[in-house]
């Protein structure tokens, strides 16, 4: 897996907290894995991969930040 960027927080201070930052590391990990995983069952049962690709790429896209307030 590719270093994580350093964490920013909107106002572009450092989030330093090494516990946040464990998390991080961690959901990162976690995501990543289940990534694999579906791109290689998609690939396995013949799905064409740029597909897949989009497909994934869409779900992140898709994504709601439910902490937004009127931004």
């Amino acid at each position: 897996m590719k270093p994580l960027p350093t964490w920013l927080r909107d106002d572009k201070s450092v989030v330093a907290c090494t516990e946040k930052i464990k998390v991080m590391q961690e959901n990162f990990e976690e995501i990543q894995q289940m990534m694999q995983d579906a791109f290689e069952d998609g690939l396995l049962m013949e799905v064409n991969e740029t597909q897949m690709r989009e497909a994934l790429q869409h779900l992140v896209d898709a994504l709601v930040n439910p902490y937004n307030q009127g931004q």
